[in-house]
């Protein structure tokens, strides 16, 4: 499903009502792969400078959430859009000791994340934010799974040289690294690790109306 404007979902009969604040493929495909209907778009939010401050990981990511789906409902106010939408925000990090690592800004800072997660167990949280765009009604919620990754050794560097990386919180895709057999155990919902917890956000998509068999028919 391509990537559409808010303009040209104004203009088109029977745009979804769900509106994905992210340009994520990966998010993209579970909610695809769910059976949601959705269109997306950039949220107009950048938050690679934002400071998380004295908050836990759940808070700063949920928090990063709303501040995407407010931004995403902003964007759609301006065209015109916005009427009879539901707008989903959504945010992950991972989190190793007491530092949470984002997504990586260049090579080498892949290749420092890489490092501290290789041999070693971490944590990913993933925040999420539902706004309904005429009511005002919103739910936010956040998601943890538990990520234990084995010796990488020179995998690392032809990742990282490959630019895999990019985009991705943690510098790494779960179903991508477990397909190319790296070393990697986890509990928890993998959705959570890919950045956008299925099994918690389906029953909260079906209380604002958005179900597989509603959004797919």
């Amino acid at each position: 499903m391509a990537a559409a404007t808010p303009a040209m979902d104004r203009d088109r009969p029977g745009a979804p009502r769900l509106w994905l604040a992210s340009r994520s493929p990966r998010r993209r495909e579970m909610l695809s792969a769910a059976g949601i209907a959705h269109a997306c778009g950039h949220p107009g939010l950048e938050d690679a400078d934002l400071d998380p401050g004295a908050v836990t990981p759940a808070q700063w990511v949920v928090s990063l959430a709303y501040l995407k789906a407010t931004a995403g409902l902003d964007t759609l106010r301006k065209s015109g859009a916005a009427a009879g939408r539901v707008i989903l925000g959504a945010d992950t990090t991972c989190i190793v000791g007491t530092r949470m690592l984002g997504t990586p800004v260049d090579e080498d800072d892949a290749r420092r994340i890489l490092l501290a997660l290789e041999n070693a167990s971490h944590q990913v949280v993933t925040g999420v934010a539902i706004i309904d765009a005429d009511t005002g009604q919103r739910v936010l919620f956040a998601d943890t799974a538990a990520v234990q990754i084995g010796i990488l050794g020179p995998r690392i560097d032809e990742y990282v040289t490959g630019g895999q990386w990019r985009g991705k919180a943690g510098a790494y895709n779960l179903s991508e690294r477990l397909a190319a057999g790296w070393p990697i155990r986890y509990t928890g919902d993998p959705s959570t690790i890919m950045g956008l917890p299925m099994r918690a956000l389906l029953p909260r998509l079906a209380a604002f109306g958005l179900s597989p068999a509603v959004e797919a028919a």
